[in-house]
């Protein structure tokens, strides 16, 4: 599924996990390069995509041997199969499968597409168990109005926490197409939306512009407002109850654990700087890097078990590296207090949050040595408070070579999706290195 947020996007997920296929929703904004890596891991027999897509990739299609069918949902090509007519001239007879809970129902591809794809085998269980979870954290039911917006559906926290929870309890789903603050705003006051879940980059966006213009809006509605991806800082938190008299609850959770495993109370009453404590059907630990359980208020890295992924699709060894006799090791660094409640404080593993979008420096790097004048390429995440964190590259070009950092930039932007991209782009001589020739990322984000 190469497709945004639409209703048709909704229709098709149901539909495919209905027959008892396997639906992989993948970003649109990946490059062609990403797209035959994680084509080539999962092997689908069936490409669903928009015709601006489909026109990127129609003189790939030969490569993938494997896609018997292609599904054109705008119709515009007239080289594949139409959706509408499909939709228009399809038979209304009942499904004959009958999925089991255990059968895979979704591979959900984490952000590192090129290097080590990493499929998340999710079963209809794991979705149904999850959603189930949400709807307890967020006490939903069949009269919240939930805000879609800016949090794709090929991500789990767009499909799991907000479509699947708010279908499990009877909700109503607005889906907002575009990335305007000011028009879904004007839409939580015309839906008189309940809901309204972010990023912590949409609510730096939208505690900015109440600063700026002020609150034009009615969004007296609303009773509960969340935040997952990336941390939230505590000054927005402290901006957005100044200007809407609203808390945010700031949860936690991770795609190998389909959505979240945390939530603080939805009336605000949890700990300032807490993602809360473990939802039902979730049990959370603190390890050292012996898995040794620690003492309450001790740092350590966060495993978690429940309705964890069955694994990594086709990498038996990645599994293996995250799930050890039943937990899944997150990677996170954090701390339990005597009261349960969860801070998270960093992360074990290298990976850059940016407008809560995951992203491995490994990736980057990986294209930016196919460069033929760059000898070797560091990628590292500087703080952004708006955004997070922000891309930096470091390179070092091959003896006798010049180049641009907009020569460098371009080629990154032919090979890699858009939010990857470097903000800036460091020419060293030689990269810093240990005495076992492991670059000091330390050292590189000390230099930027």
């Amino acid at each position: 599924m190469l497709l945004p947020n639409s209703p048709e996007f909704v229709i098709l997920y149901f539909g495919i996990v209905k027959i008892g296929g396997i639906a992989v929703p993948l970003n649109i904004r990946y490059k062609i390069d990403e797209l035959a890596s994680l084509f080539n891991n999962s092997q689908p027999k069936v490409l669903v995509a928009e015709s601006p897509s489909l026109e990127l990739l129609v003189s790939a299609l030969p490569r993938f041997h494997y896609i018997e069918q292609v599904i054109d949902l705008g119709d515009k090509t007239g080289q594949f199969i139409g959706y509408h007519q499909i939709m228009t001239t399809g038979s209304a007879r009942r499904v004959e499968v009958e999925p089991e809970p255990e059968d895979i129902a979704l591979i959900a591809y984490t952000s590192s597409p090129t290097v080590n794809s990493r499929g998340v085998v999710l079963t209809h269980h794991n979705l149904v168990t999850e959603a189930t979870i949400s709807a307890y954290g967020f006490q939903q039911t069949d009269r919240d109005i939930t805000i879609l917006f800016a949090l794709p559906l090929h991500h789990m926290f767009g499909l799991v926490g907000i479509l699947l929870t708010a279908i499990y309890k009877g909700s109503t789903v607005v889906i907002v197409p575009g990335l305007s603050i000011k028009g879904v705003m004007e839409i939580i006051e015309r839906e008189r939306g309940t809901i309204f879940m972010g990023v912590p980059y949409v609510y730096a966006l939208v505690v900015n512009m109440a600063e700026k213009d002020g609150i034009r809006n009615d969004l007296s509605s609303l009773r509960l407002c969340g935040s997952a991806g990336a941390p939230l800082s505590p000054d927005i938190m402290k901006r957005f109850k100044k200007y809407f008299g609203l808390d945010i609850i700031d949860f936690w959770g991770l795609t190998e654990a389909v959505c979240h495993i945390t939530c603080p109370p939805v009336d605000g009453t949890g700990k300032f700087g807490s993602v809360g404590k473990a939802l039902p059907g979730w049990e959370i630990k603190i390890v050292d890097d012996n898995s040794r359980e620690l003492p309450t208020n001790h740092l350590g890295e966060i495993i978690a078990k429940g309705p964890i992924m069955k694994g990594y699709y086709h990498n038996p060894q990645a599994t293996a590296e995250v799930i050890k006799d039943g937990w899944l090791y997150t990677g996170d660094i954090g701390r339990m207090d005597e009261d349960g409640y969860l801070f998270i404080l960093g992360r074990k593993k290298d990976i850059i949050i940016r407008k809560g979008q995951n992203i491995h420096p490994s990736d980057i790097e990986a294209v930016l040595i196919t460069h033929p004048k760059v000898a070797e390429a560091a990628v590292v995440g500087i703080p952004d408070e708006m955004r997070g964190e922000n891309v930096i590259a470091c390179i070092s070009l091959k003896t006798g070579e010049v180049a641009t950092e907009e020569e460098i930039r371009y080629f990154c932007r032919k090979h890699m999706a858009d939010y990857k991209l470097p903000k800036q782009i460091i020419f060293l001589d030689s990269l810093p290195k240990t005495a076992t020739g492991k670059v000091r990322k330390g050292d590189l984000k000390y230099i930027a």
